[in-house]
């Protein structure tokens, strides 16, 4: 145990060099024992002593009363040097014999001790035993060690340094002179003084009177408590009445107004720190939560989209699949363009979001799950295949509906030209009329026949034709399939039976033929000739009536070229015409000459030269139809293939201008010269001009419109689509945005840093040489030899590899191997300059704490702004030291999270 009744030593030494404590002690001959046994004086340092001890009890939510006595079981004690120290001391015994109660003193002294003071005649059973003189003694020593003795102004410490700053801070009030700490406060003016000085509006000093010092003093006394948190110490009429007022309960008074106004300004540096890093926190949230919100919106209407993209199941008519073509331009047009702005501004937010954070020392943002920008650009790359999947699909469905429409048409024409043919035949051929015909009747029943049969496998290309049309219709999923399968079999049915009965009428025929033996040769001719020639004309009118489809100049050409040769084929048809009716003339002529009656028409064919004649006029009637047809649909083909040359002409400027800007700004991020603002005003410039050619988009815009309106499909006269060109464009704008965003970025991180603009340029001219491919980031080996070029050791041996693997942890700590010239900027800036740190942080919180390990509500209510004390408060754990009290906050895991060191 430490010797504390050495002989003839003084009654407390301060240990240490310099002036200090000790040298007051020795100077003022402190601690005489005939001068604490004045009543007077032991009555004031009762008092003050008391009060000083209760105002750091209060905090540990105690107090004493009898100075003499609430120390002698040494648990108060100990608990006052725990409050005033911020430290913990050895576990106090809780007996109640003396030995306990003497252990626990020796505790406290020997902490007193352990803090350079050095104690002689104060012997723990003094206390114990409630020794007056030396419990006093104690708790002075014990004053002057942790409220005083930190005291220095101007190079003066202790009591000058405490009576220099009281001089200082009354210096410019009449009638105050201070020059000690007994006399030099009789009239209590230089109380008011010091709190005027600090507090002026809760002293009206021009009112006191130096006559009167009660009034001033208990005027001061009464502030100081009740504004100043200062408990009163001393009585006035004690002073007053006192030639010589204790020196050291006025020291020990006024001390306590020293650390109440310099602890005043240190919690206002530290409310202004706290509040300057909390403003960064709070704005830092905002924008994380800005972000997230914009991040979703655009994540739900890509995942709300794509489904919709990629519904394709098809329609049945062309209107219907005409309706989803015009929704999907509506899209295009209408909804697709705000997006792409609300992406582009969600990753310039993020950019300038991680710029804040690493220039504020926070750690890097990670949005939620499913919300990074890579997220984003999945998100949106699977939005643009649908599109594209889409919009092919649509083309593709309805070439197909127009083919379907146009089979569909073509199979109902020949399957009412087959119905109309075969319409009596069974009938026809069901006949028993050979049962009762005379022998020429018969042989022109066979002749008949054998015509019938002619014009039978005439129609055989018809039926296979409209088998095949019924069967494409099917491939190619026709929605009224079953009614073509339907009419489709019934006219296969149908030839199979007429097929039955020619054969059964011809053997009946045949067998009755040997007795038959006059034949009209002019009529069996007429009918062999006008059967053929009828089927043709049949064809012809078919051939002049079909549908046709075209999509380019040269497949009209074709058509018109085919019927300029039908056209040619006329005449020779118009010579068979006449040489078929030559023979019917010649029939009735030769009939006529001999006087034979003929029996009606001709008995081998039902072709009447009426029906012939009314054909032919049928077939050029039609011939200028198709002539007119085909020249609208080649005017038609013409007006496309102006749209192709006039899209093609526009494309072909924009496209390859797109490509020589997207090139200009890579070169513009490289070679960047002159100040970071002229470098912005520069790409805000550019930027103004890419915008202005906007027009030339939308006029883009407007042909393509009129190309698809009109259904055209390709364009052999430009390799860029109007998608090609929407993709440039959208990029376009997005390189631009994103440049200017990195170069605001710098102007940030250079005026927060503080770096000059020849900072700036060097570490852009340091970045640019090694950047050998000038594509705007370093490799490691390049990045390496930039830092050894800038002075940096990572040299390639063992300490310099684990300097550079350190310094690329920071620059790249995503491994991507490569440096960006913003994460260049950053670790030079976090190399050249300073900022907040969390032990600053702690330590700011300290003070406001009263250097406590904790803080309540209230202290940060009374000492912050009303929405940041509720934002700590809100943030703040509980806290669970061994000298917690209720309402307790942990301060310091707050503080260490603000920086990322651990989670909130």
């Amino acid at each position: 145990m430490v010797d504390y009744h050495a002989a003839g030593q003084p009654a407390y030494q301060y240990g240490g060099n310099g002036p200090g404590i000790g040298d007051y002690m020795a100077q003022e001959d402190d601690w005489d024992r005939d001068l604490l046994l004045d009543p007077a004086w032991e009555k004031q340092q009762r008092k003050t002593f008391t009060a000083w001890c209760n105002s750091h009890l209060r905090k540990a939510g105690t107090q004493i009363e009898n100075i003499d006595e609430d120390f002698r079981d040494g648990l108060k004690l100990m608990l006052l040097l725990e409050v005033i120290s911020g430290e913990r001391l050895p576990k106090p015994e809780r007996g109640k014999m003396r030995v306990h109660k003497i252990n626990n003193v020796n505790k406290a002294l020997d902490f007193i001790a352990s803090k350079g003071v050095k104690l002689v005649s104060i012997g723990a059973e003094e206390i114990v035993d409630g020794n007056a003189k030396m419990t006093l003694g104690m708790i002075w020593t014990i004053i002057l060690r942790f409220a005083i003795q930190d005291i220095s102004v101007e190079e003066t410490s202790a009591k000058e340094g405490l009576l220099l700053w009281c001089q200082r801070k009354t210096a410019p009030y009449k009638n105050v002179n201070v020059q000690n700490f007994h006399i030099s406060w009789k009239d209590g003016l230089a109380f008011n003084a010091l709190i005027h000085r600090h507090r002026p509006e809760l002293i009206e000093y021009d009112k006191l009177r130096k006559d009167d010092p009660v009034t001033n003093l208990n005027n001061a006394f009464e502030v100081a408590e009740k504004y100043l948190d200062i408990p009163k110490m001393l009585d006035a009429e004690d002073i007053v009445n006192t030639a010589r007022p204790d020196e050291k309960a006025i020291m020990t008074y006024v001390s306590s107004f020293y650390h109440a106004f310099s602890g005043a300004q240190k919690a206002e540096t530290a409310a202004n720190r706290i509040c300057k890093v909390l403003a960064v926190n709070q704005e830092n949230e905002h924008l994380m939560e800005d972000y997230e919100k914009l991040a979703s919106d655009l994540l739900e209407w890509i995942q709300r989209t794509i489904p919709w993209l990629e519904n394709r199941v098809p329609q049945k008519t062309m209107q219907e699949m005409q309706q989803k073509l015009e929704d999907f331009r509506d899209y295009r047009r209408v909804h697709k363009p705000p997006k792409v702005q609300e992406k582009c501004q969600l990753e310039i937010n993020f950019n300038t979001l991680q710029t804040k954070l690493r220039l504020s020392n926070r750690p890097a943002f990670m949005p939620s799950e499913g919300k990074m920008v890579s997220d984003i650009n999945n998100g949106w790359q699977h939005l643009e295949q649908a599109e594209k999947g889409y919009e092919e699909w649509l083309l593709n469905e309805i070439r197909r509906l127009e083919r379907l429409d146009h089979l569909a048409e073509k199979f109902r024409q020949k399957a009412s030209i087959h119905e109309g043919w075969t319409e009596g035949k069974e009938a026809m051929l069901r006949q028993k009329d050979y049962e009762t015909a005379t022998l020429s009747d018969i042989k022109a029943l066979i002749r008949k026949h054998e015509a019938f049969e002619s014009d039978l496998a005439a129609h055989q290309d018809r039926v296979e034709q409209i088998a095949a049309i019924a069967q494409e219709l099917n491939e190619l999923d026709y929605y009224d399939s079953p009614s073509v399968n339907a009419r489709c079999q019934k006219i296969c049915d149908q030839w199979d039976s007429l097929g039955s009965l020619t054969h059964t009428r011809r053997e009946a025929l045949e067998k009755t033929e040997k007795q038959l033996e006059t034949i009209d040769q002019l009529h069996l001719e007429y009918a062999k000739r006008a059967a053929p020639f009828n089927n043709w004309m049949e064809s012809a009118m078919e051939d002049l009536q079909d549908m046709f489809i075209v999509h380019t100049i040269e497949e009209i050409e074709g058509l018109i070229a085919a019927h300029d040769q039908f056209k040619s084929t006329l005449p020779d048809a118009d010579k068979e015409r006449e040489a078929i009716l030559g023979i019917q003339s010649e029939a009735q002529r030769i009939a006529d000459y001999n006087n034979i009656k003929l029996s009606g028409n001709n008995p081998y064919t039902s072709v009447t030269p009426q029906i012939i004649n009314s054909k032919w006029e049928r077939v050029q009637q039609l011939v200028p139809k198709r002539d007119h047809a085909l020249q609208d649909e080649q005017s038609k083909q013409q007006s496309n293939e102006h749209l192709r040359r006039q899209f093609a002409s526009q494309a072909n400027i924009v496209g390859p201008w797109i490509q020589t800007k997207m090139e200009e700004i890579g070169r513009i991020s490289i070679e960047m010269n002159g100040t970071l603002e002229d470098q912005l005003d520069h790409l805000k410039q550019y930027e103004r001009s890419i915008v202005d050619y906007k027009p030339n988009i939308d006029l883009l815009e407007q042909q393509h419109q009129l190309i698809q309106e009109a259904l055209i499909f390709d364009n052999k006269h430009t390799n860029y689509t109007m998608e090609h060109i929407r993709v440039g464009w959208e990029q376009l704008l997005t390189t631009i945005a994103r440049t200017i965003n990195e170069v605001e970025n710098q102007i940030l991180t250079r005026d927060a840093k503080g770096i000059s603009q020849e900072q700036m340029q060097e570490f852009r001219a340091s970045f640019n040489h090694f950047d050998k491919d000038h594509g705007g980031s370093l490799g490691p080996e390049e990045f390496k030899a930039c830092l050894i070029s800038l002075g940096y050791d990572v040299e390639n041996d063992r300490q310099g590899d684990a300097e550079f693997n350190r310094i690329m942890s920071v620059v790249d700590p995503n491994n991507s191997g490569v440096v960006t010239f913003q994460a260049f900027i950053d670790f030079m800036s976090r190399e050249t300059t300073d900022t907040d740190t969390a032990d600053q942080v702690i330590a700011s919180f300290k003070v406001l704490a009263g250097d406590k390990n904790y803080i309540t509500a209230e202290e940060l209510r009374r000492e912050l702004p009303p929405d940041q004390a509720e934002y700590c408060i809100a943030r703040m754990a509980p806290y669970q030291g061994p000298d917690a009290i209720p309402g307790a906050l942990d301060y310091k895991s707050f503080s260490t999270a603000l920086y990322g060191e651990s989670d909130l």
